[in-house]
């Protein structure tokens, strides 16, 4: 173990936009778009509920505040996961919608759920042994 096959190593280098420890690595995109603890929530309830106004989203996602659901938004825009759309009525309505690199994280982040659900325990464990930040 700790050695890639070649399969895997062939799935490290093509799938990952090059050589996975360098610095430019494409792949690391993907790590940093999902890095913020709420920004791939925002995008499951997206991806599970469709178009959204931010008050649904508030609704929708446990222990976000206002504000945070903001930002959020604003770094999923900026990474094109997301679009806001601005309807010209009295009074001006907003809501957001998942582009096409937004649904196709959507598999991504369901597998990150299951790894959690399988494994949460196990790194909490960890953590405990560590003394959690």
């Amino acid at each position: 173990m700790g050695q890639l096959g070649e399969q895997d190593e062939a799935y490290a280098t093509d799938d990952l936009g090059g050589d996975p420890f360098a610095a430019d690595c494409r792949a690391r995109i993907a790590f940093e778009v999902l890095a913020n603890r709420w920004d791939s929530v925002v995008v499951f309830v997206l991806g599970e509920g469709g178009p959204m106004r931010p008050r649904a989203l508030l609704s929708r996602i446990g222990g976000i505040s206002p504000k945070v659901l903001n930002e959020a938004l604003r770094r999923l825009e900026y990474n094109g996961l997301v679009e806001r759309r601005r309807y010209a009525e009295a009074p001006p309505r907003v809501d957001y919608t998942l582009t096409e690199a937004g649904t196709a994280l959507l598999d991504p982040i369901r597998a990150l759920g299951a790894w959690a659900g399988a494994h949460a325990d196990a790194v909490l464990a960890a953590q405990d042994r560590f003394g959690r930040p």
